[in-house]
């Protein structure tokens, strides 16, 4: 699991690529956001059935975020992983 701190509103996604956590709300990666010192669950994560995740997040408050992205693909659509 990777956390990646927001810094100057991106987070390096990957060792050559800068993101905005807005992006990382559609990822198959994201796992969760902090907000305000809670993790909540990735809205990309609403299809999981393992997940569920349910609620929003206020992407303008977030400070890190929670990516299983392992290998370094990088940001994909959690729409790629529905279709």
């Amino acid at each position: 699991m990777r956390l990646l701190p927001v810094r100057d509103g991106t987070v390096q996604c990957t060792a050559s690529q800068e993101r905005e956590p807005a992006y990382c709300r559609f990822c198959a990666h994201s796992v969760a956001f902090e907000e305000g010192g809670v993790w909540k669950p990735s809205p990309a994560r609403a299809c999981c059935i393992a997940s569920r995740a349910t609620g929003a997040v206020e992407m303008d408050k977030v400070t890190a975020v929670k990516c299983d992205d392992a290998s370094g693909e990088g940001y994909r659509s959690f729409l790629s992983v529905i279709s």
